[in-house]
């Protein structure tokens, strides 16, 4: 049984939200989050990365960092320039991207859900970024960047929530990377409660993005629990800020690979270790993989599709992963890269950027480029379903949700 509850949100006032709303905090570098500060100073980046307002001495995990979060979120509420509710809601979320469109329910989400795995994850955590995101939640006593999951779709769910999005919408703009959003409160108390009953009878939801930002949360509500021993359930800190996707309406793309030397090899001696577990056609052009068991490799100027040979292939859930195959049967035996998470020869590259980003890579630090085929969302039941991890970056879902629309303040 999956619990959810409604929440009395706190939000931009209306007319901000486009200035306000960011994308997450761990998509840019300290430079880059600075730069998007000094375009936008409105942007929730001078929250979610309060060193942006520091100076570059500063060590990002320093006390004052989470402070000055802290003081500047609440300034802007006490300013006016986040509302809050009158009394506990639910909200609609839309997103559209290049003709797809993903509506997802922001609510709040149970950590006890998280702890005894009805909430359900596909990826392990490290420790130095959650202790980052723990500081940051429990100092500024909000949660400033909602959780991404997925649920399989209700069509009780759709019905309603397309009678909610027939009403006029909390904020409706465009974000500079062409992306729309819009919003909607659902706030009538018979319709919250039909909502939270309908995910009641759900067994699973699962982490689509954000393990960081979950597994911080949750610590967060455990540190408090132990702090309020007495504590009833239903305190704020039981819960954390998620927006709910039903998962066919998600768009995952491919997370493409780089790497930065053959491990002494020549071109041609790589090319023939790749055609041991591969058949290997030239390309003429850039090439996308267009069904599970091929990738595109771009090696020397020139792309192949490469296609996985039979013995190679895997019925087991993590095993046949095409990330899994490629780790397994070229990059740890061929080039040396037995652990993806830590080695430095290998880069990691979001399918958002494209194939001339590949491209460009190695034509300036890298020497072999991989294009994948896209994680199926049931790819990812499966592996969660089994109590599984996928290898690391397996998954880039776009659009990434905005920070700073939803605060649930703690």
């Amino acid at each position: 049984m999956a619990r959810i509850k409604a929440f009395s949100g706190i939000r931009p006032r209306k007319g901000l939200e486009a200035r306000i709303a960011a994308l997450p905090y761990d998509v840019y570098s300290r430079e880059e989050a600075k730069i998007q500060v000094e375009k936008e100073p409105m942007s929730f980046l001078r929250i979610d990365r309060a060193e942006t307002g520091l100076d570059d001495s500063v060590d990002v995990y320093d006390p004052k960092v989470y402070q000055r979060a802290h003081d500047l979120l609440w300034e802007m509420v006490e300013k006016g320039e986040f509302v809050r509710e009158e009394k506990p809601c639910l909200y609609l979320y839309e997103q559209r991207m290049a003709g797809r469109c993903q509506t997802g329910l922001v609510a709040c989400a149970s950590v006890d859900d998280y702890l005894n795995q009805v909430i359900k994850k596909h990826e392990n955590t490290r420790a130095d970024k959650e202790a980052d995101r723990i500081r940051h939640v429990d100092v500024c006593n909000a949660q400033t960047g909602p959780i991404f999951l997925a649920y399989r779709r209700q069509e009780a769910l759709q019905e309603i929530f397309a009678g909610v999005k027939t009403g006029e919408p909390l904020f409706a703009f465009s974000s500079e990377d062409g992306v729309e959003h819009r919003g909607w409160m659902i706030a009538e108390d018979e319709t919250v409660k039909r909502i939270i009953e309908i995910f009641g009878g759900m067994d699973s939801i699962y982490i689509a993005d954000g393990h960081h930002r979950a597994a911080s949360a949750v610590a967060v509500g455990r540190k408090r629990r132990a702090e309020k021993p007495g504590y009833t359930g239903e305190e704020e800190f039981n819960y954390f800020l998620s927006v709910l996707f039903p998962g066919e309406e998600l768009f995952i793309m491919d997370y493409n690979r780089v790497v930065h030397d053959l491990n002494g090899l020549t071109e041609e001696e790589f090319l023939e270790a790749v055609e041991e577990k591969f058949l290997v056609e030239k390309c003429g052009e850039a090439y996308s993989p267009e069904k599970k068991g091929k990738m595109g490799m771009y090696l020397g100027n020139q792309w192949y599709a490469l296609t996985v040979r039979k013995e190679y292939e895997s019925d087991d859930p993590i095993e046949g992963l095409d990330v899994s195959i490629l780790q397994r049967e070229v990059l740890a035996p061929v080039l040396g890269i037995t652990d993806p998470k830590t080695d430095s020869r290998i880069g990691f590259i979001g399918g958002i950027r494209g194939l001339s980003e590949l491209e460009r890579r190695v034509h300036t630090d890298c020497k072999a480029a991989f294009a994948m085929y896209p994680t199926s969302i049931e790819e990812l039941y499966r592996v969660a379903d089994q109590g599984l991890l996928m290898p690391p970056k397996s998954t880039w879902f776009e659009p990434k949700l905005r920070s700073g629309l939803f605060i649930h303040e703690l």
